[in-house]
């Protein structure tokens, strides 16, 4: 379970999506975040499903490195989509217990139960074809125009993208403390889900102080070779918009003109 989490993940190669400028990858995903909740019917759902299809298929990353990403997280859409199935008001189709299902709460437990995987399959392939150290100059430079009103563009951009970069390392230092217990006895499988939840807690302990080590290793890396962020800092490969950046942009637009036209007419 914990290596089936692929958020912050970096799959390299070489194709036409990961050769974007950061900042039309970063500029896309919000857009594409944006046009999920102007959706309104499973109509818009299809054609978002077709385009982010091409989106994968023209970045190369593998489908079962994509859909592996979805794994920890099945039991919060199954939770949404219990949640809306039960709790909406509407035609009754079957009752379980004093719980009544609707076909209104099936058909919205459908629709958000998709908007979330949409959701969470599209943000994944911002960190799958970007670079750390690239995500980071693109924020930075998306941020830039806020620093004349006080905001620290630079060190939120390190911030966030110093989080998602370690997400894999501190899942890889679980996986191998939880081997290490298991190995001296512990049982992390068995029981309900309670029980889980609570032989999970010693894993807290160890886990905290290889992060601080982590974070301590990191910080005297930057100092040793005199990091500092900031407007004096300078770039090995500059970032330049191109052809296929117009492009992509061209597209996006393209693609939220036709959602919003769709969500209107039907």
């Amino acid at each position: 379970m914990i290596r089936d989490i692929t958020l912050g993940q970096y799959y390299p190669g070489d194709s036409w999506i990961q050769r974007l400028d950061p900042r039309t990858k970063i500029l896309c995903t919000f857009a594409y975040i944006i046009s999920l909740f102007l959706v309104r019917d499973f109509i818009g759902f299809a054609f978002v499903v077709f385009c982010l299809g091409l989106v994968i298929f023209f970045s190369k990353v593998p489908l079962k490195f994509i859909f592996r990403g979805l794994k920890p997280i099945f039991f919060i859409i199954l939770f949404t989509f219990t949640v809306n199935m039960f709790m909406t008001k509407g035609e009754p189709l079957a009752r379980i217990w004093f719980l009544t299902v609707t076909k209104e709460g099936l058909y919205n437990a459908f629709f958000m139960g998709l908007r979330l995987v949409l959701l969470i399959i599209g943000s994944s392939m911002l960190t799958l074809t970007t670079k750390p150290i690239n995500l980071t100059d693109g924020i930075e430079r998306l941020l830039s125009p806020l620093r004349s009103v006080g905001v620290p563009a630079h060190e939120l951009a390190m911030m966030m993208t110093i989080a998602l970069r370690f997400i894999p390392t501190l899942l890889e230092e679980t996986d191998k403390i939880m081997k290490a217990q298991m190995a001296r006895g512990a049982d992390f499988e068995t029981g309900n889900l309670l029980c889980r939840a609570k032989s999970l807690i010693p894993l807290l302990v160890p886990l905290f102080i290889s992060a601080f080590r982590i974070a301590q290793d990191l910080a005297l890396a930057m100092e040793a070779r005199c990091y500092r962020g900031g407007d004096e800092r300078t770039r090995m490969n500059p970032m330049h918009f191109h052809w296929s950046d117009a492009a992509a942009g061209l597209c996006m637009v393209g693609f939220i003109a036709l959602i919003i036209i769709q969500s209107r007419i039907l």
